[in-house]
This record gives structure tokens, C-alpha cells and sequence, in this order.
């Protein structure tokens, strides 16, 4: 029976939850994913938990929020003037979006004040910690073929074109 290691096609059926640090949580429907292991990174704690397994083989995993959508950074919270904003845009707890010189302004209004706004410019997902529920459906040998092209996908990924 083949084990997950460096170059195994890897085909996993899996369910997600996410939990914001407000305790809300979503769960996702059941997907599907394949993958050239140890050539195609997936996120730490996924690729520890499947090393070594074989098909037929389930984990449960916590992924924290910095392997998947980031921390939340309090210091990203600050308080903005409204000078130079679309005051109907101004919606508390809605997203705020606006083109100015050319560069797109987005943040989450917290509270809207007199003559000011207080503005999280935190990622919309950050702090988000996903539980998933994993089962390995498949392990087998990958062909040349799948390595080259899991390479150069992961590598279009690194310096951000896919």
C-alpha cells in the first residue's frame, strides 16, 4: 500500500469549518482535491498530518490563522479622518472601498464619529482558524508529466501569477 511522501499523487476528500475569533462559524460543503505531495505546498499542518498515511486513512486538524488567512493585527485598527471619504459609503460594520491616486482604499468601518471613522485594514479573513475534516481517497505514483506540471503550477503560485 502506497504511503503519502515526496512525489505521491495525493486525492483527498475533505470538510471545512471556519471560526472567526468572534466564535461564528461556517462549514463548507464536502470537496475534493488532488495533489503532487511535497511538490504542490498545501498548508503545514495538512501536510504533517497526512505524511506517512495511506488511503483509506482520516485525520481531524486545527489550522491556525496565520497558515490560512492570517493573524489579526489590532495595530491595523486605526481611526481615520472622514475628510475625503464617500460619506454614503459610511455603513458601520460594512466594507468601504475607494480608488484614490490610482490605489485602492479598503477597510472595515467599526464605528463612524463625528468628524472621524475607526477602520480595520485587516485582510476581511484574518484571524479566521479552519478545523477540517480529511479522509485520503487515493496515494499513487505521479507521472513525470503531473510532477513537472504540479512544479511549475506551485512555482506560478509562489511569485503570484495563479
Amino acid at each position: 500500500m502506497d504511503e503519502i511522501r515526496r512525489e505521491k499523487m495525493v486525492t483527498l476528500k475533505y470538510r471545512m469549518t471556519t471560526h472567526s475569533p468572534e466564535g461564528a462559524f461556517e462549514e463548507r460543503t464536502e470537496e475534493r482535491m488532488s495533489f503532487v505531495y511535497g511538490v504542490e505546498k498545501q498548508v503545514p499542518t495538512l501536510e504533517k498530518a497526512i505524511a506517512g498515511r495511506s488511503a483509506g486513512e482520516k485525520a481531524s486538524l486545527s489550522i491556525p490563522p496565520a497558515e490560512v488567512y492570517g493573524e489579526h493585527d489590532p495595530a491595523l485598527i486605526l481611526e481615520i479622518p472622514k475628510k475625503g471619504l464617500i460619506k454614503q459609503r459610511l455603513k458601520q460594520g460594512q466594507f468601504y472601498r475607494q480608488m484614490k491616486m490610482g490605489t485602492l482604499v479598503s477597510f472595515k468601518v467599526l464605528e463612524i464619529r463625528p468628524d472621524t471613522v475607526l477602520a480595520d485594514f485587516n485582510k476581511p479573513m484574518a484571524g479566521i482558524r479552519v478545523n477540517m475534516e480529511v479522509e485520503i481517497l487515493e496515494v499513487r505514483e505521479a507521472t513525470g508529466e503531473e510532477i513537472r506540471s504540479a512544479a511549475e503550477a506551485q512555482a506560478k503560485r509562489t511569485i503570484g501569477c495563479g
